[in-house]
């Protein structure tokens, strides 16, 4: 399973959701990675800020869209419980 929280640097509503996620992740052991996607686009993964730019910031879990704009965290629990 993998978490990845993309975010872009400034981002007041990024760092919230790092916070978010944060305790979350510790509550239920579970890790994450942040990936800004200005960053990621200038190594050359310029699909992430084509498909999540305009959104952020984005959680994926497993790859797929989970939640945009905040962490919607009832939703991050049971999901990450139920993957276990």
């Amino acid at each position: 399973m993998t978490v990845e929280l993309l975010t872009r640097a400034g981002c007041q509503a990024c760092a919230a959701a790092r916070s978010d996620l944060t305790r979350i992740c510790a509550d239920l052991g579970v890790e994450f990675t942040e990936v800004d996607v200005d960053r990621a686009a200038e190594a050359g993964r310029g699909d992430l800020r084509a498909e999540f730019g305009d959104r952020l910031p984005v959680v994926l879990l497993d790859g797929d869209e989970h939640s945009y704009w905040e962490v919607d965290e009832p939703r991050l629990r049971a999901d990450l419980t139920g993957r276990r």
